[in-house]
């Protein structure tokens, strides 16, 4: 695992920390969950600071993050004071239980919360799989290029994410480390 690269992240029922597990083993990147209560681990805000890397990955929920996601976001206003994270490089996901879900809100969020950071983006970078002989474990099949954007039904379990979507996310994950090792 790469201290470079952190993915913190909120789930509340699994679908989001496989997506965020499917990052980690495409970057090599840490897992710092937020827990129920919104809150990080020990060491969590120092693992941020050391990280060249954030990927921020909530579930989208009412049409954006989670509440719990929102708590560490408007907590990272001590790091935005002392522009802690400015010119690290910023990436995001979400997961929801539609293939629309307002996923896009969600993305704009997190695009949002490391602009105000000063974070340098990266999106997908992925073709989307829109033609006609598509199918749902295609890569990029939700064809999002801001940032990575999956979807589990509502009455599917962690353990059935769409693969294709878990295989997208694994390619995310490269491109967040791609783009971590040019600006070492």
């Amino acid at each position: 695992m790469s201290s470079n690269i952190v993915i913190v992240y909120h789930s509340g029922y699994g679908h989001t920390q496989k997506v965020a597990q499917a990052v980690a083993d495409g970057s090599g990147g840490q897992l710092l969950p937020i827990d129920g209560e919104g809150n990080l681990p020990e060491g969590g805000w120092e693992a941020l600071d050391k990280a060249r890397a954030i990927v921020f990955g909530s579930p989208t929920y009412m049409g954006n993050v989670s509440w719990q996601f929102k708590k560490f976001a408007d907590q990272s206003s001590k790091v935005w004071a002392s522009q802690g994270w400015k010119n690290k490089l910023g990436a995001a996901f979400t997961n929801s239980a539609s293939v629309n879900g307002d996923k896009q809100t969600t993305l704009y969020t997190l695009f949002t919360l490391a602009q105000q950071h000063g974070m340098l983006w990266v999106g997908t970078g992925l073709m989307p799989s829109n033609s006609k002989v598509a199918k749902r474990n295609d890569i990029n099949y939700l064809s999002s290029f801001a940032g990575l954007a999956t979807a589990s039904p509502s009455d599917a379990s962690a353990d059935e994410v769409p693969q294709g979507d878990l295989d997208t996310a694994k390619l995310f994950g490269e491109r967040v480390a791609a783009a971590a090792g040019r600006i070492a």
